[in-house]
């Protein structure tokens, strides 16, 4: 039977301490399950974004500090989002953040960069 898998006070920073690797420039991830569903963090620097993607099934988003938008808005800490398959957009940061986020399909990434 697998074993339970605790991330304490990932409301209050209890990131810092996890390993994360470049993903794309300026964000870095830390992939916590390979499911599906895959759960991994997205930590954003500052002006950083993830260019247009299309998304193939379910993702939810948990903005755990800072601030993520995408055309359809703001999203500050606490938010959550739910994009569902089919749906389309780019993401940015304009101060920084970090997000949890769990997916059950890869992104189609639609243009560079």
């Amino acid at each position: 039977m697998p074993e339970s898998r605790v991330y304490p006070a990932l409301l209050s920073g209890g990131w810092d301490d996890l390993p994360f690797a470049p993903f794309r420039e300026g964000i870095e991830i830390c992939r916590l399950a390979a499911g599906p569903p895959e759960v991994a963090l997205l930590r954003y620097a500052s002006g950083a974004r993830a260019p247009r993607h299309r998304h193939a099934g379910l993702e939810i988003v948990q903005v755990l500090a800072g601030s993520q938008s995408d055309e359809r808005g703001d999203y500050p800490a606490g938010s959550v989002v739910m994009n569902p398959e089919g749906s389309e957009h780019s993401v940015w940061s304009r101060e920084g953040c970090v997000a949890l986020l769990s997916w059950s399909r890869p992104v189609e990434f639609l243009q560079e960069g």
